[in-house]
């Protein structure tokens, strides 16, 4: 093996050979600063997967905007029918928080529907809990998720909203890849699953991520486009998903490039 060592003024670089070299390999280890593998930042069980290419919003918190606030615009209501969302079905609610969408949409699905409250919180999936026995919404169940997996039981959804959290999402093809079996196929009682995406068309760093990403990074793990709209108004865009073709195994998932432009 060779060692190099670097210029000295102005002279060009000399072969160290013998004594030199062993006393540079005998410098303590503890004195070398290692570099960090990129992997090792990431959760063990999403390493089969690509790495988000693109920057990830820090955690806001769950506490969005005030309820009332939020009703008096329309929000809810016109998010649950713009996702064709109708009594009896089985919806989740990703990043539930305090449980804002969580109580509207068992009120929506009724008696006969049910609703998966999944947060990885610990401590707002607590609240939520309280919230749930509180109000007695007893079509309601409660789920702690993970970042790159939402837990959810295959084959069992006709609805799934991410609503105002997709940008924080860290491994964003681990967590679609996982989340895109729970949808109900077309044997379902009520035709093909969708996901529903609430967000906003602006920077990860102000808490919001551009369309175009957004349909890249579904896209690329096997979901097409359904349905969109630009709704400034009741604090951003909503897009539909369905899962189209076969599942898309993790080594064929071709990562998007960053979209650092919101148009």
């Amino acid at each position: 093996m060779k060692y190099y060592a670097a210029p000295l003024g102005g002279q060009p670089a000399r072969l160290i050979t013998g004594l030199a070299a062993i006393m540079l390999m005998m410098v303590p280890l503890g004195a070398c600063k290692r570099l960090p593998d990129d992997d090792e930042l990431r959760a063990e069980t999403a390493r089969a997967y690509p790495p988000a290419s693109r920057p990830v919003s820090e955690l806001a918190g769950n506490q969005w905007s005030t309820e009332t606030a939020r009703d008096k615009r329309g929000e809810a209501e016109e998010i649950m029918k713009a996702a064709g969302l109708e009594p009896g079905m089985t919806v989740a609610d990703i990043g539930a928080g305090e449980g804002y969408y969580t109580v509207r949409l068992a009120e929506k699905v009724g008696a006969r529907g049910r609703v998966l409250a999944q947060d990885i919180d610990e401590g707002a999936i607590d609240r939520l809990a309280e919230r749930v026995n509180r109000e007695s919404l007893d079509n309601v169940s409660i789920k702690l998720g993970a970042p790159d997996d939402p837990r959810l039981p295959e084959k069992s959804f006709d609805r799934i909203f991410l609503v105002h959290m997709y940008h924080e999402v860290r491994e964003p093809y681990a967590f679609l890849s996982r989340l895109r079996p729970a949808l109900i196929g077309k044997a379902g009682d009520h035709g093909t699953g969708e996901v529903i995406v609430v967000d906003v068309n602006r920077d990860f760093s102000q808490h919001g991520i551009p369309p175009k990403q957004l349909f890249c990074e579904f896209e690329a793990v096997g979901y097409e486009l359904v349905g969109f709209m630009e709704r400034p108004e009741l604090g951003g865009y909503f897009a539909r998903f369905r899962a189209k073709g076969p599942a898309i195994a993790p080594g064929d998932i071709k990562p998007c490039p960053y979209q650092r432009d919101s148009g």
